[in-house]
């Protein structure tokens, strides 16, 4: 297992940690979790998380990744594209050659590339199966690149327990805590580090909603974020808007300095 001294996070909501709360009220997520455990092997490993919700791929590249260069680490995670795959202006093509290009410019300043593909489609949102193909492309991408560049590939599609729920906040679009600890606990074994044995245990079961439920849970959720959600695609409006990467700069992780983002 290599020592990483310097570990730079760039994506979106994803990678921001949405909707995992931490102990201070901000979003923590699955990076901020790695990162504690890479400090495990080096106390004075450094952090920078540089993702914004919202954030679709070509602003990722075009704004994370010279911030990242910038700050010279040994470690980066690239998690971006997903926001991307939701829009009907989605083009694989176009990001398989983009992204080839910015991992092999990571890659180029010696840093270790991790690279994740998205999990299981979430089955309660709309379209689950038209949403599944463009993911599966998606996903694709994320392969033949890492492949390319020998990169890590974290491949989250193959794991079956991203179908529970409870992995997934109310939105159905972000991770809960649960969700991102089982993200962690991937990333953990692909860099080949100890996670926390929780976060891969599995759940206990719980009995199905029935239908009237479902059906008064899926008109709560249309009205509280999916119609909010299509409003913003409108109006060319984005929910990281006015948001700022929550932690800039490299700095240990425990530091009093650091901050989680504010919910």
């Amino acid at each position: 297992m290599s020592q990483f001294h310097s570990f730079v996070a760039m994506g979106d909501s994803f990678t921001e940690g949405m909707s995992d709360v931490g102990p201070n009220g901000g979003y923590r997520g699955w990076a901020d979790l790695v990162a504690d455990r890479l400090t495990e092997t080096n106390a004075s490993m450094t952090y920078a998380n540089l993702a914004v919700r919202g954030r679709l791929f070509d602003a990722v590249v075009d704004d994370q990744i010279p911030a990242a260069l910038r700050l010279r680490p040994d470690l980066v995670s690239f998690a971006a594209g997903g926001n991307d795959a939701l829009r009907p202006s989605f083009q694989p093509a176009k990001m398989a050659s983009r992204l080839h290009e910015a991992v092999r410019v990571l890659t180029a300043s010696g840093a270790t590339v991790i690279l994740l593909t998205s999990s299981a489609v979430n089955n309660r949102l709309p379209a689950p199966g038209f949403l599944r193909g463009r993911f599966a492309a998606f996903n694709e991408i994320i392969r033949k690149v890492g492949a390319r560049h020998d990169s890590v590939v974290v491949d989250l599609w193959k794991d079956d327990s991203f179908n529970d729920p409870r992995l997934w906040c109310r939105d159905r679009l972000h991770m809960s805590t649960l969700g991102h600890q089982r993200v962690a606990d991937h990333v953990c074994q692909a860099l080949k580090i100890d996670s926390d044995p929780q976060w891969h245990e599995s759940l206990p079961p719980v009995d199905a909603e029935g239908w009237l439920a479902r059906r008064r849970s899926d008109a709560t959720w249309a009205r509280t974020y999916l119609a909010p959600w299509v409003h913003r695609r409108l109006t060319g409006r984005s929910s990281g808007d006015s948001v700022k990467a929550k932690r800039p700069r490299p700095l240990p992780l425990h530091s009093e300095s650091s901050s989680w983002s504010s919910s």
